[in-house]
């Protein structure tokens, strides 16, 4: 009986891999991030609440720093799919203020988790400087959505520029805890408004 009852086993670790998927992998990361600190986190750690193991993790990641970028990858589908179409009955700046704080409202999905990962960015800088390329992914996303062209060197000036503002005003999302995000949303709103006029000075 005991041969017999091996085979079953051994199915059911099948089906449990199977049912393993990325975006499992990345929450998970998430919650631990919220729960240890995101420094503390090991990738043994992921496979053990996750329920999979290091060769399922591997599968999809090269290593935590790139379970980062499939986080900001799902935030980005996440955002996309929430804003829709392209409002032309609104000026870019005012697209691009809905779409970030639209941004912000999925981030505070996350909040703990995501808190955790920017403090560990103050005590390991190599992390924040290897993330710069796929948040500069992520804004030309967020241009794309707001309708605005992101090609040639024109469009690079504009995404280097959004990028400066959505990590000031991520600066201060961390800080604000209140139900509206008022000072995210007044931050925001200001650089914006200094962006949209370097952008006119310099014919952007």
């Amino acid at each position: 009986m005991a041969e017999k009852a091996a085979p079953k086993k051994k199915a059911a670790s099948k089906a449990k891999s199977k049912a393993f998927s990325k975006e499992d992998a990345v929450l998970t990361a998430l919650a631990l991030a919220a729960d240890l600190g995101w420094e503390q986190v090991t990738l043994q750690d992921i496979t053990r609440e996750a329920g999979c193991s290091l060769a399922d993790l591997h599968e999809h990641f090269d290593d935590k720093t790139d379970i980062l970028c499939a986080f900001g990858r799902m935030i980005d589908r996440k955002v996309l799919s929430a804003v829709g179409e392209v409002d032309e009955s609104l000026s870019a700046r005012d697209r691009l203020f809905d779409i970030l704080m639209e941004r912000f409202d999925v981030l505070n999905e996350y909040r703990d988790g995501v808190v955790s990962i920017l403090n560990s960015f103050r005590m390991d800088p190599k992390q924040a400087v290897i993330s710069m390329p796929h948040l500069c992914r992520s804004m030309t996303w967020m241009m794309e959505a707001a309708g605005m062209d992101t090609n040639g060197f024109m469009g690079a000036a504009k995404v280097a520029g959004l990028t400066a503002v959505y990590l000031n005003a991520l600066r201060s999302w961390v800080k604000d805890d209140s139900p509206d995000m008022g000072k995210t949303m007044a931050a925001l709103d200001k650089d914006l408004g200094r962006a949209e006029q370097c952008a006119n000075t310099f014919g952007f």
